[in-house]
């Protein structure tokens, strides 16, 4: 099992990375960059892989619709160069909150999108001259559409690799079932093991028998928030006004994708109840409904025995990364958890 960590940078982004020296010593193996609607999360990445040595680096994710499909493919060609390797491609839809009202774009065909997204990603990094006619992209430009002088162009540089590992961020069945069968890795957020199987099971079985055998094993990758020890236990609370959020308000109802996972997780009127709370801008009130049960289950906050438990059940749900937030009050604090959760997960 793999450790990952989400870079946090609140404190300021060249501190953080200058830490993550410290944290690649202790075993880290990836680290995953958010792009919002902050700062873009490439020039971030460059930044990343001229201060690293052996750490992998993933966006953790990039839109889909912010970007031409082979501008990410140029994109992640450029990040994998600069890193010798170590890039990890990870994308996603997001919402259309962000898609439409921070970029302008339509918000459409999300699982259609993502696949031939995906599949001229690879044609770019065989450099093969791109080619495609599907229903949302047409490289080139057709001449009715355009100018006319269009031709269809490969890429100049030589990859790294012809194949830079592509992770998708995706929840909703069918999102999963395309994911299961066209990437190498699927993140899906406020993982609960014990409820995997039945929420994502089917989806995750249909995409896999549609698998590509190159493609090799799907790697799973779970996020959960660190805290070990006797008296942490309090620290849940500090996951109340993210899940909150999410779940209440990353979109309107009926469109929020956070808030239909708490319900197949059988959260249905906490679900109903944190959405209707935090659309009226009673925020607060929202986080105080989030079930304890769910911030427990989704985290590896609590006693070393505890966090070996729900890794063991990480485990044999088929997580094969774990993406933590190490949630110590130091440096040296969190560089300790890093050391522990990687001496667990190899156990």
């Amino acid at each position: 099992m793999r450790i990952g960590m989400a870079l946090n940078y609140s404190g300021g982004f060249k501190e953080t990375v200058a830490e993550l020296a410290d944290y690649e010593r202790a075993g880290l193996d990836i680290v995953f960059v958010a792009e919002a609607y902050s700062f873009d999360a490439v020039s971030q990445m460059g930044y990343i892989a001229a201060k690293t040595e052996r750490l992998q680096i993933a966006s953790g994710i990039l839109p889909i619709y912010s970007r031409t499909p082979t501008l990410l493919a140029m994109t992640a060609a450029g990040l994998d160069y600069v890193s010798d390797g170590r890039f990890t491609l990870g994308l996603g839809a997001s919402g259309p909150q962000v898609i439409e009202g921070f970029h302008g774009v339509p918000y459409t065909a999300p699982l259609g999108r993502t696949r031939e997204v995906i599949e001229i990603c690879r044609q770019v990094w065989r450099r093969e001259r791109v080619s495609f006619e599907g229903r949302h992209y047409t490289v080139p430009l057709p001449a009715d559409q355009g100018t006319g002088l269009g031709k269809p162009l490969k890429l100049i540089n030589h990859p790294v690799r012809a194949r830079i590992p592509i992770v998708v961020a995706a929840i909703g069945p069918k999102n999963v079932e395309l994911t299961a069968e066209v990437a190498e890795g699927w993140e899906p957020i406020f993982y609960v093991p014990e409820k995997a199987a039945d929420v994502w099971g089917p989806a995750l079985a249909a995409g896999r028998a549609r698998r590509d055998p190159e493609l090799g094993e799907l790697d799973v990758i779970a996020q959960a928030s660190l805290a070990i020890g006797d008296d942490v236990s309090g620290l849940l609370e500090f996951g109340r006004p993210m899940a909150a959020l999410y779940i209440g308000g990353m979109g309107a109802k009926g469109k929020n994708f956070y808030n239909d996972l708490a319900r197949r997780y059988g959260y249905e009127k906490e679900a109903e109840l944190i959405q209707e709370l935090y659309l009226e801008g009673r925020k607060e009130e929202a986080a105080a409904q989030v079930p304890a049960e769910l911030l427990e289950k989704m985290s590896l906050i609590g006693s070393e025995g505890f966090v070996r438990d729900r890794v063991r059940a990480l485990k044999e749900s088929g997580v094969t990364t774990l993406n933590v937030t190490p949630l110590g009050r130091t440096h040296e604090e969190r560089l300790r958890l890093i050391e522990t959760i990687r001496e667990i997960a190899a156990e």
